[in-house]
């Protein structure tokens, strides 16, 4: 039989591509609650995908972005969904997006992929079997100082958190090579399994935002926790994510900015 990594796979890239057509047809959107976008696109992939996995495995939960989700007759294995990640991007059609899937048993993530249609990208990683990018191996970067590191963060709406992530951003602004705010936060956490990112670090995210990429993160090599170190969780507050080596220092440099000691002064506009 397929292994869940290989129909999960599947999976993304066909939402993938049905995701491709909607971007060539620059689509609409409409805002969901106060801040946040969503298109047909988003609902159309999460149908098909929501589809394809209750056809493989009926009894398995779903948790996903759009509609919430489906009970399944098993609590053993959960399904995390995001059928686009960037949305906003997608909208304005800016070519940063994805679809990514995870599967939890017992209340540990096992298997995941991210999928970027743009690139023809698929990250895969299964529990204890690596990491890998269009099936060859992946790993995170071998960068050890702080000061040598490209990093990435996120901001998400003001009204998840008042935009407090700009202090952290600018200190690390100030120390590393440069910080990217790409606007999806799965691929962020493929590009740092893969190295082309040493750190990603963000508020606020949603468990079918960072499951499969967490996943992927620890199977290239790299570390995850929160921003003050304690285990990563599927529901907490902030995630950090990073090759391992720069942890330390990017756990001290977060520390200074919850206690507002701050290295870099904000500048003030006169």
């Amino acid at each position: 039989m397929p292994s869940y990594l290989e129909i999960s796979a599947e999976i993304a890239r066909e939402a993938g591509t049905l995701l491709h057509g909607f971007f060539e047809r620059h689509i609409g959107f409409e805002l969901k609650g106060e801040f946040d976008l969503v298109t047909e696109a988003d609902r159309a992939s999460e149908r098909l995908v929501i589809e394809r996995l209750r056809a493989h495995f009926p009894t398995h939960s779903i948790v996903a972005e759009e509609s919430g989700g489906h009970a399944g007759e098993s609590a053993e294995y959960c399904w995390y969904v995001d059928p686009l990640d960037g949305t906003t991007n997608f909208a304005h059609g800016f070519p940063m997006y994805n679809v990514t899937l995870a599967l939890e048993k017992a209340g540990e993530i096992i298997a995941g992929v991210i999928f970027d249609p743009e690139r023809n990208e698929m990250f895969t990683c299964e529990l204890g079997a690596g990491a890998r990018l269009n099936g060859q191996p992946i790993h995170v970067s071998g960068v050890r100082n702080i000061d040598d590191t490209l990093v990435a963060t996120g901001f998400p709406s003001r009204k998840r958190h008042q935009n407090v992530n700009v202090h952290f951003y600018y200190q690390l602004a100030m120390i590393t090579h440069g910080v990217r705010r790409a606007g999806a936060a799965a691929l962020d956490l493929a590009y740092v399994a893969c190295g082309r990112l040493d750190a990603f670090w963000e508020f606020g995210l949603n468990p079918w935002d960072m499951a499969a990429g967490m996943l992927l993160v620890n199977e290239a090599g790299g570390r995850c926790s929160d921003m003050h170190g304690a285990p990563a969780r599927l529901r907490g507050p902030h995630l950090l994510a990073d090759n391992g080596a720069v942890h330390a220092a990017m756990l001290e440099i977060f520390g200074e900015v919850f206690r507002r000691e701050y290295r870099y002064a904000m500048p003030i506009i006169e």
